[in-house]
């Protein structure tokens, strides 16, 4: 059984010292509640001196303020409460009218200097409110689409892929020059005309199947047909007046061959590349297909029929868009995972990289084979040489380093490679012999 304090003093200490420290010791035991409550009180009477002060500081700062609070700018876009979002202004103001008013009386004190404050905040808060939500239902609501006639000729070109388009038509272009023969002026023209409508057609298809993949991609998401400038029906209406024409200029103005290709084309474009970037990385290889055939076309619309020079053209276009597409790729792989595209870049990067080296040096190669096959001269592998050994050593970065830059290196190189190429091409053309041309001019 424990001692109390002063057993415990009085046995350590005897006599008058034991017995003055035995006093001290219980009077100090009897006050100890006294003193407790007597520390709570002044404690107690403190704070309610701080609440108070606290209080008069945030009346004058009310006070002082008052102006201000009223003109408080809302946020630029606050998060909208869900039931204001599907009730009227009306109504939304009737819920706040309903609110009981709490009295000053009934509020503690330490709530009586917020009370203006907060009225202010609460009616500035559910007017910027009911005004979110008069806007969320305007924005949800149908609008009538105005086109300009001025601005249609530049929606239809973005919608056409002009800048593609004029390529394509180059291209064809280079087919036909090159092509054994004479150089027939109606005939280019009419290749020309109705490859670039083909063209166009493709090229509109393509993006009005696209557009829900497109509007998730950086690069695509100003397109026409995304941003709302056109109608989708306005959309395949051009498409189908530049696919008729463009097919009826080939097939009757050149020969069925060609239109033949030219349809062909549309269709692997629309109905075989455009569904199949979605699902396998094969889509390049199908791209690239599309982009050899028209070059063909312009030399079976000069000669009518497909040889071995028809066969070079299209593997020389066929061959440079790997380095030339997969290294644009390498830059946009964010943006074709967002828009759930199936690339090389993205899901298999070593593969395209590997791809493009390879291509870069099949270039060297075609440019070998056009003197045996008699497209060019023997000049031209020589002359060549230098531009597609660049663009090899450019793939080759791109191979061993994998990043931005040597991609974008890659890129551009390829952007003045191709259209050089096809120059010295169309310089060291094989001339034909000038004795046979003579001969057979009479006949």
């Amino acid at each position: 059984m424990a001692a109390s304090p002063h057993t415990l003093s009085s046995r350590l200490l005897t006599g008058s010292v034991g017995g003055s420290v035995w006093y001290l010791e219980r009077r100090a035991i009897k006050e100890l509640p006294h003193k407790v409550t007597h520390l709570l009180r002044n404690v107690n009477n403190q704070w309610v001196m701080v609440q108070h002060l606290s209080f008069l500081k945030r009346m004058y700062v009310t006070q002082l303020h008052r102006g201000l609070s009223q003109r408080v700018k809302p946020k630029p876009e606050p998060a909208t409460s869900p039931f204001l979002e599907h009730m009227s202004s009306g109504q939304a103001r009737a819920e706040v009218d309903e609110l009981p008013s709490l009295s000053a009386s009934s509020l503690p004190l330490s709530q009586k200097p917020n009370e203006e404050l907060m009225e202010l905040e609460a009616t500035s808060i559910v007017e910027h409110s009911v005004d979110t939500a008069k806007e969320t239902k305007e924005e949800k609501q149908w609008k009538e689409m105005k086109l300009h006639a001025d601005d249609l000729p530049g929606i239809l070109a973005r919608l056409s892929k002009i800048k593609l388009t004029a390529l394509v038509v180059s291209t064809t272009s280079a087919g036909f020059a090159l092509a054994p023969g004479p150089f027939d002026w109606p005939c280019f023209l009419l290749t020309s005309l109705g490859t670039g409508l083909a063209s166009c057609a493709a090229n509109s298809i393509n993006q009005f199947f696209e557009v829900p993949f497109d509007s998730n991609m950086n690069r695509t998401k100003n397109r026409p047909l995304v941003r709302g400038q056109i109608s989708p029906l306005l959309a395949v209406s051009f498409a189908a007046c530049c696919a008729v024409p463009g097919v009826a200029l080939l097939t009757w103005g050149v020969n069925p061959l060609t239109g033949a290709l030219g349809v062909f084309n549309i269709f692997l474009y629309t109905c075989c590349y455009t569904p199949l970037k979605r699902i396998s990385i094969a889509n390049t290889w199908v791209g690239a297909v599309v982009g050899a055939i028209p070059p063909v076309m312009g030399w079976t619309a000069a000669t009518g029929s497909l040889d071995a020079g028809a066969l070079l053209l299209g593997g020389i276009l066929y061959s440079w868009q790997f380095p030339h597409f997969n290294a644009l790729s390498w830059g946009l792989r964010e943006d074709y995972s967002r828009g759930g595209y199936c690339m090389m870049s993205v899901t298999h990067p070593a593969l395209c990289r590997r791809v493009a080296l390879r291509h870069c040096l099949a270039l060297i190669a075609l440019s070998t084979a056009a003197p045996v096959l008699d497209v060019t001269t023997w000049a031209f592998p020589i002359i060549s040489l230098p531009i597609n050994l660049y663009i090899s050593y450019l793939g080759f970065r791109f191979y061993v380093d994998a990043d931005r830059r040597s991609s974008r290196k890659l890129f551009f190189c390829s952007l003045w490679h191709l259209p050089l190429l096809l120059l010295l091409m169309l310089t060291c053309k094989q001339r034909p012999g000038r004795e046979g041309d003579k001969g057979e001019a009479p006949s």
